[in-house]
């Protein structure tokens, strides 16, 4: 009886968080046409403290999504366009000497924001990559002696191109797994582009104003950590990681041979907390199978390795997490 009570008592305080998510929405409406689930996906890894990898052809508005939030939030938002010749300085800061105060002094680089847009993350050497991978992961940076924590809320959302593969450098599979969500965005409809075409031959263009403050999201992300997680829903989680590591246990043999290697504990924990997330998007105080469902691709879709035999056959990450999704018991 006392869960109902507080699960009563979680669905009353999601509830009056949500202006929270109908702001944020209608800012993120005014420049963004479609492409709802890559707003949705920014929200999930705002609210549960990740970051995204977005993977996608040019001119799909991934860097507009990321750069019209920091507005719609009024934080501070930077975009570092990841190149070859790219230092891990460039991206974190270094120590400039001051002729005038004889002394060197610390100068702050560009992943001291709350909104950081990694762009075409993969064009840039695997050194600059784990400065920013070590950031993401440990919220802070160090430029001398001198250690910085990185101001909350932080958010980081790294583009790759998936056409163009020269010159790239791919991300090793350990540092892909920092991130919370990898979004695959498509094309948008055809009733979606002639609203794009005429929001942007428009002489008019709308101004995004500020509808939220960085606190606001810190209290939303403190709700969400109470979002309500049934003994169910974790064995569920952890029965979908499980058969992506034992899929014969789960009466999946054809896919013994095609993973070559499973999902990790941090996918659980992620699978966990983006459930949460999507729970209080949806306005409710406890998680239920269909949230855990809704964002188990972009979860998992970077934590399983596939085959040699699978990638010959053309088979996808995403094939497999539908057929687990399939044969795994829903409680």
């Amino acid at each position: 009886m006392s869960d109902t009570v507080n699960i009563r008592e979680l669905n009353d305080i999601v509830a009056s968080k949500s202006d929270f998510i109908n702001l944020v929405t209608r800012g993120m409406d005014q420049a963004i046409v479609g492409q709802k689930h890559l707003v949705d996906s920014l929200l999930v890894a705002l609210l549960a403290n990740g970051h995204v990898l977005l993977e996608g052809v040019p001119g799909l508005a991934k860097t507009l999504a990321i750069k019209t939030l920091a507005q719609v939030i009024d934080a501070k938002f930077s975009r570092i366009q990841f190149t070859p010749d790219l230092l891990p300085a460039d991206v974190t800061g270094t120590m400039v000497y001051s002729v005038q105060k004889e002394q060197f002094q610390i100068k702050k680089g560009p992943i001291f924001a709350n909104f950081v847009l990694a762009d075409e993350i993969n064009r840039a050497p695997a050194k600059v990559q784990s400065a920013l991978l070590e950031a993401m992961q440990e919220r802070q940076v160090t430029i001398g002696e001198k250690t910085f924590r990185l101001d909350e809320p932080f958010l980081v959302m790294a583009t790759q191109n998936p056409i163009e593969q020269e010159g790239t450098y791919p991300l090793p599979e350990a540092q892909v797994d920092r991130f919370l969500l990898k979004v695959v965005i498509g094309y948008p409809t055809k009733e979606d582009e002639k609203l794009i075409i005429r929001q942007n031959i428009s002489p008019r263009r709308q101004e995004i104003q500020p509808l939220l403050k960085p606190e606001e999201v810190l209290e939303a992300q403190r709700i969400v950590e109470k979002i309500y997680l049934d003994e169910k829903i974790e064995r569920y989680i952890v029965d979908i990681v499980f058969a992506t590591r034992y899929p014969a246990d789960y009466n999946l043999n054809d896919l013994t041979n095609i993973i070559s290697f499973g999902a990790s504990p941090r996918a659980s924990i992620s699978l966990a907390k983006a459930a949460r997330s999507y729970a209080f998007l949806r306005q409710r105080g406890y998680v239920i199978p269909e949230d855990v469902r809704a964002v188990c691709h972009d979860v998992l879709r970077h934590r399983i390795g596939l085959s040699y035999e699978a990638e010959a056959n053309n088979i996808t990450t995403d094939e497999i997490i539908s057929e687990i999704l399939d044969k795994v018991e829903v409680p």
